[in-house]
């Protein structure tokens, strides 16, 4: 088995538990890791990787150590590889990371017995019209696109067609369009719904609409979103947590991906589970003796 040992953010926290990762796996297992760790690891026998590179397809496995920014992150080294990515969490919410940094070993011995399942999450993927996308190297997101206003006080005007009807012109901050992953993300602090990460949906939602009547809309994902921002010089356009300045002229074509991203799942570990452990649903004392 090979693994690849990834990290985004160079904090203690992460690279504290990276060590420890490396002294628990068996000789008999390949480990390479990133090269942003070289400095932190003085060992001649260890193999480091590039990540900013393409990743090397006989990796079976990704560690992605940190919180849900590097699993952010972690898709453009993966790409469609669909290497499978286990998210270990070192940061605060970490909604997207299968395991805490404490059940690293117990992890560990699940994935040698091949104890696991695949999550397959959706990918959304942004065109445009212009010859000169600073978006075109990686053109994907596994949470969301997000367009907003800049250099500006003023309203958006978002005209937007699905599967090229008219749906309507958002007067808004911006507007953001959701994977099911992301629903738990920004557009759920933007008063969007929460969806099952295996849904096959998309959501778009307005931010801070000026007509109170815009809410939230879920949509099938195999739809083609068409964007055109009317009367605004430059927005800033968002992929995750990579963010480009964009021409308003151009128009954003918004699609689903022709490949997803997996992440892996463990059997004490569901994604109601989590509602509960990272919004505290359920935190009411009625429900403490309640049959679980």
């Amino acid at each position: 088995m090979k693994l690849a040992l990834y990290i985004a953010f160079h904090n203690k926290s992460s690279i504290d538990c990276c060590k420890e990762i490396i002294d628990i796996i068996p000789e008999s297992e390949d480990l390479i890791i990133d090269s942003k760790l070289e400095n932190e690891l003085n060992n001649q026998k260890l193999s480091f990787f590039d990540s900013s590179r393409k990743i090397d397809f006989d990796v079976d496995f990704v560690f992605a150590v940190g919180g849900d920014g590097t699993i952010l992150r972690c898709i453009t080294y993966v790409k469609d590889s669909n290497i499978p990515i286990l998210g270990i969490n070192t940061g605060r919410l970490g909604f997207l990371t299968s395991i805490q940094k404490e059940k690293i070993k117990e992890a560990l011995s699940l994935l040698i017995k091949k104890e696991f399942s695949i999550i397959e999450r959706t990918i959304i993927k942004v065109n445009s019209n212009s010859s000169n996308n600073p978006f075109s190297e990686y053109p994907y997101a596994l949470n969301e696109v997000t367009i907003q206003r800049k250099d500006t006080t003023s309203l958006l005007n978002i005209s937007c067609q699905i599967n090229d009807n008219y749906l309507t012109n958002y007067w808004s901050d911006g507007l953001i369009i959701s994977t099911p992953t992301g629903s738990t993300g920004y557009s759920l602090s933007n008063g969007g719904s929460i969806v099952s990460p295996e849904s096959n949906v998309i959501l778009l939602n307005p931010i801070a609409p000026h007509n109170i009547n815009m809410r939230s809309l879920v949509i099938p994902d195999n739809s083609k979103i068409k964007i055109d921002i009317e009367g605004s010089n430059n927005i800033n356009l968002s992929l995750d947590s990579r963010m480009y300045s964009v021409n308003s002229s151009n128009q954003i074509e918004i699609s689903k991906a022709d490949f997803s991203v997996k992440t892996i799942k463990f059997a004490d570990d569901n994604f109601y589970k989590r509602l509960r452990e990272k919004l505290f649903w359920g935190q009411d004392m009625r429900n403490k003796n309640l049959k679980k």
